[in-house]
Formats: structure tokens, sequence, C-alpha cells
């Protein structure tokens, strides 16, 4: 039986005490822009040990260690904490990522913001909520549009091609935002916040939950040539706040970038974990 959204957000609501300690220690994944806290391990092991127990014979599809079990007919996706760097440095824009993936389809998705005390759900069919609230997309155009967007702080060498994409949308729409946080974000489209999104390499954890809460509140969200997002590995995420700003905001994607220029994981292989280093 599917587990209910409500015990889903009870589970993330305890894991948060995990994340809202200030002791933790730090380490690096591969380089200083990529880091990991305690936390992320601390709240990582506690949604694995409560997830597993709410649905027997589940698997996992996780940020943080070796918890890779993607081919189980339901697949935990977790992101433990979304913005350790803003966590890690005292800002608010940091959060909790749970999806609920069913033969390769998200049925349900819970962010919280604990700092923010902003929790976030959808179910497949049943909408996007805030705290109770249902959210829509906003109604807003293409030119009063807010983008958020990021210069794939992971792998710098892609930066001038993010750059393009951000310089000609930047001059068709109203201003752009980075908060650091790409389920902050997400969410901030499905409550009519801001209405563009583009990512240029985002691990499925980031965009899982983020995927059915847009989906429910009005919005699109594909990867490149308005394909599905992959869960193989990173991939390149295009969102709006309606299917016309989507494609808008595609086709400049699509000018810059035809093609994506990195592919990490072999096709059907969980995306590849970083080498921590104790700092």
């Amino acid at each position: 039986m599917i587990p209910s959204v409500d015990s889903v957000k009870d589970i993330v609501t305890r894991a948060s005490a995990l994340m809202m300690t200030r002791d933790f220690a730090i380490e690096q994944k591969g380089g200083c822009a990529n880091i990991v806290t305690s936390s992320d391990i601390a709240v990582q092991e506690f949604l694995c040990r409560e997830l597993r127990a709410l649905l027997p014979g589940c698997g996992f599809l996780c940020e943080e260690e070796d918890v890779h079990d993607p081919d189980k007919e339901y697949v935990w996706v977790i992101d433990p904490i979304d913005g350790t760097a803003n966590y890690s440095r005292g800002i608010d824009h940091c959060a909790i990522s749970v999806a609920l993936r069913h033969d390769g389809e998200i049925i349900m998705g819970v962010i919280y913001s604990p700092s923010r005390s902003e929790m976030y759900w959808a179910e497949k069919g049943r909408g996007a909520w805030c705290n109770g609230k249902q959210l829509h997309t906003s109604s807003r155009p293409f030119e009063n549009g807010i983008l958020c967007t990021a210069m794939s702080t992971y792998r710098k060498s892609l930066a001038g091609v993010c750059s393009d994409v951000i310089m000609e949308t930047y001059y068709q729409c109203n201003d752009v935002r980075r908060f650091g946080a790409a389920s902050i974000e997400i969410c901030f489209m499905a409550a009519g916040i801001i209405e563009l999104y583009f990512e240029m390499r985002l691990q499925p954890w980031d965009y899982a939950a983020g995927i059915l809460l847009i989906e429910e509140a009005g919005g699109k969200i594909t990867g490149l040539g308005g394909k599905p997002l992959s869960f193989d590995g990173p991939d390149l995420v295009c969102a709006a706040n309606n299917a016309e700003n989507h494609a808008r905001l595609l086709s400049i994607i699509e000018k810059h970038i035809p093609v994506l220029p990195y592919k990490d994981s072999p096709s059907g292989q969980a995306p590849r974990q970083e080498k921590r280093t104790r700092l």
C-alpha cells in the first residue's frame, strides 16, 4: 500500500530536527564548491530507516554515500539537505527533499524548509500545496517573468554557455535570481513567485520532488528537447509557469545548447558519487 503523504511529512519533519542542529562537520566531495555536512548524513540515515519501515521492500536513490537501489517498484529519491552550502553558512534557503517513484513515475513529493517553516507537498492528481494552501503557478507573461538559475557550480567549465543562456533570457524577461537551492527555487515556481527556471546540470535528487510540485501547480518541467527528466544521471532542467513560456525558454536554451555537453553515467546506472575529503 502506498503510504500517505501525511506519514511522509511527519518523517521529514522529524528528520529536520537533525538538520537544525548547528553542531556539524564539513567534508568536500571533489572540490570546495561541493560539500557535505555531518547533518546531511544524519538526515539521510534517518530518512532511509523510517521510509524503509513505512514501505518495506522499497528502493532508494540518495545523494550521500552509496545508497542506490533504483530498480525496485517503489523508489524513494532523497536529498537530505538541498542547498548544503547555504546551510553550512547559516543561509535559510535549504530544504529536505523526498520523492516517491512508482514504476518510474513520481507519485509523491515533499519538500520541507525548516528554517522558513514551509512544508511543500504534492500527490499525483491531487494538487500541490504549502502549509495547507493549494499552489498555482503565476499567469505572468515571459516579459514579466523572474528567472531562477545558476552557473553550473560543480562543472565551472560549463559556465560560459550557461551565461549565454542567462543573458539572452535576461534581456527578454524581467530579472534573474539565484537562491542556491534547486528545490526551493522550484517551490517558488509552484507557488507563483517566479516563472522561469534553467539549470545546466542537476542530479535526480535535486529535482525529483519538484517535478510533481510544478506539474500539479500548472507548470511544465522537462529536460533538453522537452524530454522527461532522467533518473540515470545528471540532466539539464528547463521549467516555466506555463507551456508557452516553457517553449520560449527551451528555444533559447537549445539555441546555445543543442546537445548535452556531458554524460556522467551510462544509461540505467545510478549517478556517480564524489569522493569525500574531511575539512
